[in-house]
This record gives structure tokens, C-alpha cells and sequence, in this order.
């Protein structure tokens, strides 16, 4: 979209909006939009939503831009942001595990957004409400470890030292939980070397990685299920 037309989508909603003020928000950073080879904005629909939300803190909360800014920045790390002073970043709140004996928890509880969920150290054990001592005890056994490429821990740090602290209160030491590291990474290998054939076809044909990567997940889940039965089957005949 033209940033005229930006103008048209918004102004019905916010009446004082023009063009120098959407150009005023992107010289301040609270929108990129692309550019056309000579040089024209072109607006996404991920620019339009994110110059609403802008609009929309200023005139419903009275933020001041250095706030909405944060609350962006928390957004694209895929927390929800703050919406005043008094408050931070967190985590979007999603389903907990089942906390009985009897319920364990399958492969719902995993989505996309663990992957792209991007937590600070600090953040990290706020959310988990876990003493940092576990987590560098975590670390040593490399059983968990900040994101590829970066300082960020993302939504499965999160779901492993939560299990990781409930596993604690029980006895279970950080040096006891390699083993699941090492048994997930052995399911990963496994589902790769199944859908490496694909991936190698894809290249070849240009078709992509797509059906390699579906495979790949499959494979993930069916092992997640499995692991989940075996389990729960175990428990079973052993309260019999």
C-alpha cells in the first residue's frame, strides 16, 4: 500500500491522523516500510497493524512514544507488551501442564510460538519464577542453552526449566535431566535423516523445503506421542 492509502484504512478511526505524522512515526522508528526501487513507501498490512497499535497507545493510554517503543520492541520478541509504567513485558499466557499423576501433558502444548518467543536471561527467570542457580546448573549439562545466534531464550528454555524446577522440588538434579536432552536430540536426528531425501529432492527440483519440514514435524509429534504413551503406560502397570 501507498501511504495514502495507509491514510485512507486509518483516518476513519484515528480523525487527526495525516501523512506527516505517519512519516514523523517512521522517522522515529515505529515503522519500516518498505521501499519500491524509486524510492516509494510500500506499506504491508503488518505496517498498518503496528501504526493502529501506535495510534491507538497515544490516544487511549497517553504513552509516550520511549514506552510504545519498548511495548513494539516486546511484541517483536513475542511477549505482550506493557501498557504503562508500572508494568513489564510478559510472556502471553498459554496452556499449563496437567499437573496429575495421570494427565500428561501431548503435543498440543507446542506451537510455533515457543519457537519465535525471544526472552532475556532476566525475563527468563521472572517467567519461571526459577533461582538462577538451576539455570547455569542447566547449562553445565547442556541440557538447555540461549538461541542460535543470539543472547535470546526462547519458549522451550521457558517449558524446560519450568519441568526442570518442578522436577527439583522432587530431588531430581539438573545432572539427572541430560539424559532427555539427549534423547530429544536423538528423535530430531532421527526425523531429519527421514526427511533428508525430500529436502535433497525439493533443491534439485525447486519445490523447496516445505514438504521436507512438514515431515520433519510429523515425525516430532509422532515420537512426542509415543514418548507420552510409553510413559503413561508405565505409570499404569505400575500402580496396578
Amino acid at each position: 500500500m501507498t501511504i495514502g492509502e495507509v491514510l485512507a484504512i486509518l483516518v476513519g478511526e484515528f480523525p487527526d491522523v495525516t501523512i506527516s505524522k505517519i512519516r514523523f512515526l517512521e522517522e522515529q522508528g515505529l515503522v519500516e516500510p518498505g521501499r519500491t526501487a524509486a524510492g516509494y513507501r510500500k506499506f504491508s498490512s503488518d505496517d498498518v497493524d503496528r501504526l493502529r497499535y501506535v495510534l491507538s497507545a497515544q490516544r487511549d493510554h497517553y504513552l509516550p512514544l520511549k514506552v510504545i517503543r519498548e511495548n513494539l520492541e516486546a511484541l517483536d520478541r513475542g511477549l505482550e507488551p506493557a501498557e504503562n509504567h508500572a508494568t513489564t513485558p510478559r510472556v502471553p499466557q498459554a496452556p499449563q501442564a496437567h499437573d496429575s499423576a495421570d494427565a500428561l501433558p501431548g503435543a498440543d502444548r507446542f506451537d510455533g510460538h515457543a519457537a519465535s518467543l525471544r526472552l532475556t536471561r532476566s525475563e527468563l527467570l521472572r517467567e519461571s519464577e526459577v533461582d538462577s542457580t538451576l539455570l547455569d546448573a542447566l547449562e553445565g549439562f547442556g541440557v538447555l542453552s540461549p538461541a542460535p545466534g543470539g543472547p535470546w531464550y526462547d519458549g522451550e528454555a521457558l517449558e524446560v526449566l519450568r519441568a526442570a524446577a518442578q522436577l527439583a522440588g522432587h530431588g531430581i538434579e539438573a545432572r539427572h535431566l541430560r539424559m532427555f536432552r539427549t534423547a530429544a536430540d536423538r528423535e530430531v536426528a532421527l526425523a531429519e535423516q527421514v526427511s533428508a531425501p525430500l529436502q535433497r529432492n525439493g533443491s534439485r527440483s525447486g519445490s523447496g523445503s516445505g514438504s521436507a519440514d512438514q515431515v520433519t514435524r510429523e515425525i516430532a509429534a509422532a515420537c512426542l506421542r509415543l514418548h507420552t504413551a510409553l510413559v503413561a503406560g508405565a505409570l499404569g502397570r505400575a500402580t496396578r
